[in-house]
């Protein structure tokens, strides 16, 4: 059930650069289900002969995670990560990815042969390595993938994933090009497979005449929260350690890390400990997930090491340290703190909500919107439209449309009726920003009736 199809055949397992294993291996660790999406992408293989799949979802939704499972379980699959520190340039990519490609020239290499076969092999070996100018557009990633295309047989596939387009620095390359100069058209048997968060299409920063096919994991609910009570069950049920074929299935090897002990040992005795039915907890807490897989992980990770630092305490009831361990239980989360990793998420979002040297006027005066307006009881209040939060705050539309716009990453968009209605994306940061004490503007009119805090 964990493991995605495998892809048309492709070339070799030489894995991927050492500065992508690390992370490759953290995101697809404990990795469970979406099957929905390695469906999706076998099925785009399997109908076009070239083109783009991309993963689109909201922060902490799993995008990551299952880009590094297919890698994973495929190998031979270039992979670039965006996110990571540096690796958010053009020039950056376009070494690392060309240079990958051109280990896949060498290995598809064969022996000479009369042309074209020949005259292609002399081409490859008079480029030798990566030139000064291959970051000077997307003429040198061309000329690798059409060369690529050229070598491979009918059943092979160059595939290229690239997790993270919103992280890329637009200003490293000129405004009107492609993210990472990616090309407008592809040879035959190449594709990509690239993740992102939600954007505004005619700002997708990808200009492409080839086939493609986005899927948006907010547009799967329900596979959504079985992926998420999956993720959950398999924390409450330890591994059976393997056999040793060599010794008859006498002996038994040791968990790896991560498996049968470890974290979902600790949950388990927590909630024994605390005398909470894992049922009730699984429940509660993919409800609190709101399907979001950070955060889910994050509280997952802070219970039990909470557990192991307070053991001794327990029976001390009415201690400090006693009532943080108890603070960490999910139901008490909206209201208390947060474990760090997830605290320092959301301080990334509102950095990149509110960078440098940026008026703040407007942005403070929306988010205030966004923040307070949710704290209605009311479903039909949990959204806003742009006119009604241009009122709101007494100014322009077209200045709150651009806020909005910037945004997007961190929001859930709704159609009702023929409007769109805007909210933040996870309750939990609408909350957390409740209590950074972000001042509106004088202009600010609050709609609501203030609200009390329990922290």
């Amino acid at each position: 059930m964990n493991s995605p199809p495998k892809p048309p055949t492709a070339i070799n397992s030489r894995g991927h650069p050492t500065e992508f294993e690390q992370i490759i291996q953290e995101k697809s660790l404990n990795f469970v289900g979406r099957e929905f999406v390695f469906t999706a992408i076998n099925n785009f293989l399997d109908r076009h002969r070239h083109g783009y799949f991309t993963i689109i979802g909201a922060p902490g939704s799993g995008k990551s995670a299952i880009l590094a499972k297919y890698v994973t379980n495929n190998p031979q699959v270039i992979y670039y990560n965006a996110e990571l520190e540096g690796k958010n340039r053009a020039d950056e990519f376009l070494k690392v990815v060309c240079t990958q490609l051109i280990d896949w020239l060498h290995d598809l290499r064969t022996p000479p042969q009369p042309s074209p076969q020949a005259r292609r092999e002399q081409d490859f070996s008079q480029l030798g390595g990566v030139p000064d100018n291959a970051t000077e557009g997307s003429w040198f990633l061309s000329l690798l993938l059409q060369q690529i295309s050229d070598e491979l047989e009918p059943h092979q596939k160059l595939i290229i994933a690239i997790d993270g387009l919103n992280c890329i620095d637009r200003n490293s390359q000129p405004p009107s090009t492609n993210l990472f100069y990616l090309p407008r058209y592809l040879p035959d048997k190449v594709y990509f497979l690239l993740t992102r968060r939600p954007f505004l299409r005619e700002k997708s920063g990808l200009l492409i005449e080839t086939p493609s096919q986005s899927l948006d994991l907010a547009d799967y609910p329900e596979e959504n929260r079985r992926d998420i009570q999956a993720y959950i069950q398999n924390y409450l049920t330890p591994l059976t350690p393997l056999p040793y074929e060599e010794r008859g299935g006498q002996d038994y090897s040791p968990p790896l890390v991560g498996e049968g002990l470890g974290e979902r040992s600790n949950l388990k005795s927590w909630l024994s400990n605390h005398q909470i039915n894992e049922e009730e907890f699984s429940d509660r807490l993919t409800t609190l997930s709101e399907n979001n897989f950070m955060y889910l992980s994050q509280v997952i990770s802070a219970i039990p090491s909470l557990r192991d630092a307070t053991r001794s305490l327990l029976p001390l009831k009415g201690t400090v340290s006693v009532a943080k361990a108890e603070n960490f239980y999910p139901e008490s989360f909206q209201s208390n703190q947060l474990p760090p990793g997830l605290e320092a998420y959301y301080q990334q979002h509102l950095h990149k909500m509110f960078p440098p040297k940026q008026d703040t006027e407007h942005s403070t005066d929306v988010l205030n919107v966004l923040i307070q307006q949710q704290k209605a009881i009311s479903v039909d209040a949990l959204a806003q439209t742009t006119a009604a939060i241009a009122q709101i705050i007494d100014t322009d539309e077209y200045e709150v449309e651009e806020v909005l716009e910037n945004w997007l990453q961190f929001l859930q968009q709704k159609r009702i009726a023929s409007e769109t209605h805007y909210s933040l994306y996870h309750s939990n940061f609408r909350d957390w920003l409740g209590k950074q004490q972000i001042k509106p503007s004088e202009n600010f009119h609050n709609p609501l009736p203030a609200t009390t805090s329990n922290s």
